[in-house]
């Protein structure tokens, strides 16, 4: 996954959510194909654990809100125990690095979605990064789907 390419992207969406909604419940999973470089968003009101490899790379993503307050959730499984401190690290540069890319593919596989609801792109993304070693468990920001609109 590089720079990102709207051919390269399926999106299918599971029953009980439509292009526009709902806001809550509403999850993602986004998965790719090594060998193709295709992205496959799927959007439903629970996550399509049926999509997910044993490798445990897919971006998972949801809406919450607190009050008034909508901000977007993503869940990324570094290692969960599964391997060794070095491979942690690698997998880690890697979630790193093809972030922006996947915020880009959801952001644009969900344009309809944000089109209706134009004040989410000013929700607050925050990046749950799950590991078993504690230098990579960490939660951060990471701005706002506006900063992650893609342009032709």
């Amino acid at each position: 996954m590089n720079n990102f390419n709207p051919e390269k992207l399926s999106v299918e969406y599971m029953d009980g959510i439509t292009a526009t909604g709902p806001v809550i419940p509403r999850s993602y999973t986004l998965t790719h194909s090594d060998l193709t470089g295709d992205l496959f968003l799927t959007i439903g009101i629970h996550y399509a654990w049926d999509k997910i490899n044993p490798m445990r790379d897919e971006v998972l993503g949801e809406w919450k809100q607190i009050g008034g307050t909508f901000y977007y959730c993503v869940y990324l499984h570094i290692d969960q125990g599964q391997y060794n401190q070095n491979q942690a690290a690698k997998r880690n540069e890697i979630f790193k690095r093809e972030l922006p890319l996947a915020l880009t593919a959801i952001r644009y596989g969900d344009r309809f979605f944000f089109n209706a609801y134009p004040h989410l792109d000013q929700a607050t993304i925050i990046i749950n990064f799950m590991s078993a070693f504690p230098q990579f468990a960490r939660q951060e920001s990471w701005g706002t789907f506006h900063h992650f609109s893609y342009r032709s």
